[in-house]
This record gives C-alpha cells, structure tokens and sequence, in this order.
C-alpha cells in the first residue's frame, strides 16, 4: 500500500511547501497553506514502469469525429469534436460562448448522449434561454452543479459522450477546501475532467471566463493542458463573432470561424470574405483589399488609411486589427525607399469587420493604402494586393500565394500586385497577376492600374 506524505498548497497561488508556515513561500500571501495529501512517489514511479509499453507496440487510435452542427466551429476545431479531447473555449463577457455551445448541444445531443452542465445558471435559466434561442434540446441532459465529482458521476450514469461545462471557474472538488475558481481548484477540476475524458472516450468542452488582458482567468498551465483553446473575438461596433483556435492538437493553428449574432442566436457565416469587403458606392482613397490565409483558408478583408496633416509637432500613430509597431516600421520604409514622408501627418489605420491581422502578408495592403490617402487617389476596385515588405525595401513571398489568388478570382478581382516569388507557376483564369520585387515598383504598378 502506497505511503501518503503531507504537503501544504497555497490556496492564492498553487505553490507547493513540505511544511506548514504561516507566508507562502511563492507568493507571499499569509495564512494561505492548507493541508494536502499526495502519494508516494516511489510507489508512483513502480506503478509506471509495470504499465508503460513500447512506442512501436502501440497501435494508433483513428479520430472519431463527430459534427458539431457548425461548420464553422468544426472548421475550427480541424473536422468536428474528437472522441476523447478536451476543448477551452474563451471569450470576454456577452460574447456568445454560452449560446454557441448550446447550440452545439442541441445538434450533438441528436447524436450521442450529450450533457451540459450549468454553474452559473438554474436549469430553469438554460432552459429558458434554449427556448429563447428556439433549439430542440430534447435530446440534451441539463445538471445544474459545481461539484466535479457529481458531474462525472452524472456522466457516467447516462454514458455522455459529449460533456459541455459551463464554466471550468465554477467548478470545484470536494478534496479541495480552496474556493471555486482558485489554481488549486481549477487544476484539480481540470485534471479530473481531462481523466475522465481520456478514460471513457467522452469529448469535453470547458468554457473559460477571461481576465481584462483578454487571457483565460486562472494558471497558464489550463491552456496546457487541453488539447485545444479556441478565442472568441469580436468587434464592439460588430454582430460579426470570429472564433479563432490559437492551439490544436487535432487541426490547424490560427484556424478562423466567423458566426453572426442575431435574436436567435449565432449563425455561422459561410462566405466570410463578402462581409470583410465594403463595396462603396463610390471610390475613396485610402482603400485596398489584401488576401489573408487563416489557418487553412484564404480571407480577403479590405484595409483602410487616412493620412491627415497635423497641428504641429510629430504625428500622431493609431492602428485598429494591426500592430503598432508593424506601422511604425512601414512608415520608415516608405520613407525611405519610397521618398513618402510622414513624420508630421497623423496615420490611421483600419482593419475593416474587426480582423486582428497577425501575418506579415497585409504589409503591402497597409503601403498602398497609405500612399492612396497621400496621393488622394483611389485604387481600382477589382485590384488586391499582398506581400512581406522587407527593411530593405524588397518585397518578400508569403505562403499560400496562389490559393490566395484563387479565393480573389472567385470574389470577382481581376488584377493582383505580389511578390516576385509569389507568381503562379501557370497564368490564372480571369486574373492579371504583377509581380515585383521592389515596394517602389509596385507601387508604381498600382499607381498604373488606379481608378
């Protein structure tokens, strides 16, 4: 029989000590340690020997994947929910990480056995919201609990195998004297949830509240362990929701999904690069379409600039769905190797539908946007761009350059400015594609074919 040892665990921070004091030694708190007990290590380690096999004897389980209803979400999650896997979904308050799930569970729970657990709400309250949301959940077993040893064995009693908490903050162990939401009770929920999962096949969605910097509330190790986080992003000023993976075991990385909010619920979006593009009645300035490649699919979005002259001293710097830093580069180096300068104008940039652009290919975009403010001359409607641009002033390749093309042609563009590199091998269909190896040069190409 395995020997227990003691050890006090930091209800604040999670930190471990052998002893018992009074300040935790991690985090300084006082009065925080409480009495854990865990086993011993030696029996531990025997335990694994006896058990572990070769790598080569173990035969690969294949992925049983089962629809969502969305084909969106299941886009995101790289084809559907995985037997087995346990999936953190994110988001700031309001956002619809509740109602998407929801509705997830009403598809699911026609299906296979589904339970959604509730430590927030009543299950009156879910009920009346999936009323609300006008869903068939029929088929769908509701617990209102908070205790992670009723849930499981509300799990194993109608054999779920797809399990939805909402949320993992609520969630606590009886073993546990800490608070609901403390790391300790967060790390132990999670670890139980994660073995059930693994034990019986079962595919678990944990919803996860977020801090004021937009990460999920509680220790980064919860990221860890699950085998996918998604992010639900949005714009205050939008009904547009875009569920983005940012770790996947099972699919793509980065992978986008765009859903719309409407009265009875979200509705996923299945063409995502119309909504992203503002056809003007009439041209503007400062307007240019890039394509982007989110995970595994292609997304054109249109960029915007406004260039004003200042009241004196340096110019103000403002990016929305770009990173300030990557402006300010593109700054100097239109100055530089384009002879545009900027230093006393003030710079505004815009990502139109609330796309945070995190690849380098909408460099070019952001130039010619620029320079269409500077030189108040609009770009043609049917033109898009892309491109790295180098320090140097070269235009650098980006992957994924002639699906990126495809994805233009079919939304009706008819000429492209791109990298060198980036030509297609064969001409396309209905598509003038330039090519240039220097920002000078395509902007002269695009100053050419402007409206």
């Amino acid at each position: 029989m395995a020997r227990s040892q003691p050890v006090y665990i930091c209800s604040k921070c999670g930190g471990a000590s052998v002893k018992w004091q009074g300040q935790c030694p991690v985090c300084g708190e006082w009065n925080c340690l409480e009495v854990a007990v865990r086993p011993d290590p030696a029996a531990t380690r025997l335990a694994a020997q006896a058990t572990a096999p070769r790598l080569g004897e173990v035969a690969p389980s294949p992925q049983e994947r089962t629809a969502s209803g969305f084909a969106e979400f299941d886009r995101v999650l790289g084809g559907g929910l995985v037997s087995g896997s346990v999936v953190l979904v994110g988001g700031v308050p309001g956002i619809g990480k509740s109602t998407l799930l929801l509705q997830v569970a009403a598809a699911v729970g026609s299906a296979c056995p589904t339970l959604y657990v509730s430590g927030e709400e009543s299950s009156e309250q879910v009920a009346m919201r999936a009323r609300r949301l006008g869903v068939d959940t029929s088929a769908v077993r509701v617990l209102a609990a908070s205790l992670v040893e009723d849930v499981i064995a509300a799990a194993r009693s109608i054999g779920a195998r797809c399990l939805i908490i909402d949320s993992i903050q609520t969630m606590g162990s009886e073993l546990q004297p800490s608070a609901p939401g403390s790391p300790n009770q967060l790390r132990d929920s999670a670890t139980r949830l994660i073995q059930f999962a693994k034990s019986t096949g079962t595919a678990v969605i944990l919803i996860g509240h977020v801090t004021k910097e937009g990460l999920i509330a509680g220790p980064r190790l919860l990221e860890h362990m699950v085998d996918a986080v998604l992010y639900f992003e949005d714009d205050n000023s939008s009904r547009y929701r875009l569920l983005r993976s940012v770790k996947n075991r099972f699919g793509a990385a980065n992978e986008l999904g765009v859903f719309a909010m409407d009265s009875d619920g979200l509705k996923e979006v299945r063409n995502p690069s119309a909504i992203f593009l503002s056809r003007h009645e009439e041209q503007v300035a400062g307007s240019i379409v890039t394509a982007l490649h989110q995970g595994t699919r292609p997304l054109l979005i249109e960029v915007q600039a406004l260039t004003d002259r200042g009241g004196g001293g340096p110019g103000r710097r403002l990016a929305v769905g770009l990173d300030q830093g990557r402006l300010a580069l593109l700054l100097a180096v239109l100055h530089r190797h384009a002879g545009m300068r900027t230093h006393e104008d003030d710079v505004f940039i815009n990502v139109v539908g609330g796309v945070r652009v995190t690849e380098t290919a909408a460099d070019l975009a952001v130039v010619a946007a620029l320079v269409s403010s500077l030189d108040g001359r609009p770009v043609r409607r049917d033109l898009v761009v892309f491109a790295e641009i180098g320090l140097g002033g070269e235009l650098r390749p980006v992957p994924y350059g002639e699906e990126r093309l495809r994805e233009a042609a079919k939304l009706g563009f008819r000429h492209a400015v791109v990298a060198s590199a980036n030509r297609p091998r064969r001409p396309l269909a209905g598509v003038e594609v330039i090519a240039a190896a220097r920002l000078r040069d395509a902007l002269d190409a695009i100053r050419e074919r402007g409206s």
